[in-house]
């Protein structure tokens, strides 16, 4: 764990470190609370890590039929 002092300049920004930015990239998330503010990096997800992860009911081949037709309650 590291921690740096910064000063917000006259335009309200706050340089990171180089080696910060480059581990968390460039997008931040900001959080106001009663007494502090977070600053969490902001990751956007690798969807390949959700492959996979759930199990589909095969429903046939044509699947926009068979959906259409379970809305309907089974009536056509």
């Amino acid at each position: 764990m590291s921690m740096e002092v910064k000063r917000i300049d006259s335009q309200g920004r706050i340089v990171l470190p180089k080696e910060w930015r480059k581990r968390w990239g460039n997008e931040v998330i900001l959080i106001e609370f009663e007494d502090r503010i977070e600053i969490l990096p902001r990751r956007r997800p690798k969807l390949s890590e959700f492959f996979d992860i759930i199990e589909v009911e095969n429903i046939g081949k044509d699947v926009e039929k068979e959906l259409l037709k379970e809305l309907a309650g089974g009536y056509e």
